[in-house]
């Protein structure tokens, strides 16, 4: 695998912090937007900074400070940002046709061709149908739809702390803040595979994955024996890079195969090489009925994709599946040129490499540190999990907002989750700053664990 990158960056020139962030433009900036702006992140609170530019696998603050990327716009831009063949992909789209609704188009026609080409499964398993929108939400709904038309079922199963979006039957998904009254009616959580905190207090593999077992007692005493689909994402991310165990996906394909339920994995978040692999359930060697696409599909272009096996994709016809912003001419030209991309520069190879390096210096981190309780990843989508004991696994929510300020005063810019860090670098990043970055936050925690008095 060769090292060098599109976007190459001097080692001893990054980060670069001029100021101490966030600046005085950056308050000032940032203040006057609030004025009319709600609804910010946990990132966007705990480090009020205002990005002027990106480039490669850094970003530049309105006060001059670069940064490393170590977020990847919260997995988007996996390829760096302003990839210079993505960027002139959208651009001569901008200038050519900008929007014709739901109308064929040659860039469109040329995606759907390369989507089909590198699509998961076989046969009438193989899943080629495909309808486009402008966001991971947006897509989620239209396969929730899906489902429902291709069941005759209107019930859903999906798993604690999972996130599928932000409208009603993806909020039913999900985990539901009380503030949003109740979860919609026909949606059902329960335990997720998550072996460092199992709900059932059990060890794997000795569990024999009772956590999929369990799903038969949902169905039997929750639901009304009308299930629709089990909706999950691969790997959790805003849960918390949480992997499953092996074997664990493969034996709820093999539940949903038992009961007639249909599969529908969420891979807004883990898709397009992020995890090593273009799709993440090929890690398991698992096909799912219908598969949601976004973040990384456009490089950071608002495009997402629902993906439907060949046994059910005559049945998007019935679902009004069409949109006003769905497929554009600018949207299918970041897809197909990020693809592309993917397949030229062998992105899931620098992906894997990268991730295993990173992978073995948190190894290292989890050793030395005392309120590092788990290290966990998959490709580059990477978590190291704060708490107050590593006997106790106490959550260390502070410890986790401490953490994310401190290195990103430093100059990495990053992911918070509660006591939970997490990671995402841009897949092309260079090997040795990624490992710079991965210093920075290995300095601040120490600081972090002083003041709690831990050393």
């Amino acid at each position: 695998m060769s090292d060098k990158y599109w976007a190459d960056v001097d080692i001893n020139m990054v980060p670069d912090m001029r100021v101490p962030p966030p600046g005085p433009k950056s308050r000032e900036y940032h203040a006057r937007a609030s004025e009319y702006m709600k609804g910010y992140s946990s990132q966007v609170r705990l480090f009020p900074v205002a990005f002027d530019k990106g480039h490669g696998v850094t970003l530049t603050d309105v006060d001059g400070n670069e940064y490393i990327d170590f977020s990847s716009g919260i997995y988007v831009t996996g390829l760096g940002h302003c990839h210079p063949k993505v960027t002139e992909a959208v651009q001569k789209a901008a200038a050519t046709l900008m929007n014709a609704h739901d109308f064929t188009t040659p860039i469109k026609m040329r995606l759907l061709e390369k989507m089909a080409d590198v699509a998961m499964g076989t046969g009438e398993n193989r899943l080629s149908g495909v309808q486009f929108y402008d966001g991971g939400t947006a897509a989620v709904e239209s396969g929730l739809r899906v489902c429902r038309a291709a069941s005759g079922k209107s019930e859903f199963i999906s798993f604690h702390m999972d996130f599928h979006g932000k409208t009603m039957g993806a909020v039913g998904c999900g985990r539901l803040d009380p503030s949003q009254g109740l979860r919609a009616p026909g949606f059902f959580l329960a335990p997720r595979g998550n072996c460092y905190r199992c709900a059932f207090k059990m060890s794997h593999p000795e569990c024999d994955l009772y956590c999929v077992d369990y799903l038969r007692t949902v169905i039997k005493e929750e639901t009304a024996g009308r299930v629709a689909a089990i909706v999950l994402e691969p790997i959790q991310g805003w849960g918390g890079s949480v992997v499953p165990p092996d074997g664990w996906l493969q034996k709820i394909r093999a539940l949903c195969d038992e009961h007639d339920i249909l599969m529908m994995a969420d891979e807004v978040l883990t898709g397009m090489a992020r995890t090593g692999k273009m799709f993440a359930m090929e890690n398991w060697d698992t096909v799912p009925d219908v598969m949601i696409l976004g973040k990384g599909l456009g490089n950071g272009f608002p495009v997402t994709a629902m993906l439907v096996s060949d046994r059910h994709k005559h049945l998007v016809e019935k679902i009004s599946a069409s949109t006003s912003y769905g497929g554009n001419p600018m949207a299918c030209a970041a897809a197909l040129a990020s693809i592309e991309v993917i397949q030229e520069e062998n992105i899931c190879e620098r992906a894997t490499h990268l991730g295993e390096v990173l992978m073995n210096r948190m190894r290292e981190m989890q050793v030395c540190h005392p309120i590092i309780g788990e290290v966990r990843g998959v490709g580059c989508l990477l978590g190291i999990e704060l708490v107050k004991d590593k006997d106790t696994r106490e959550p260390f929510e502070e410890a986790g907002r401490l953490v994310y300020q401190k290195a990103f005063t430093k100059g990495v810019a990053w992911i918070p989750a509660w006591h939970i860090l997490r990671m995402s670098p841009p897949m092309i990043m260079q090997e040795e700053v990624a490992l710079k970055a991965m210093d920075i936050i290995e300095e601040s925690i120490p600081e972090v664990e002083k003041e709690y008095g831990y050393q």
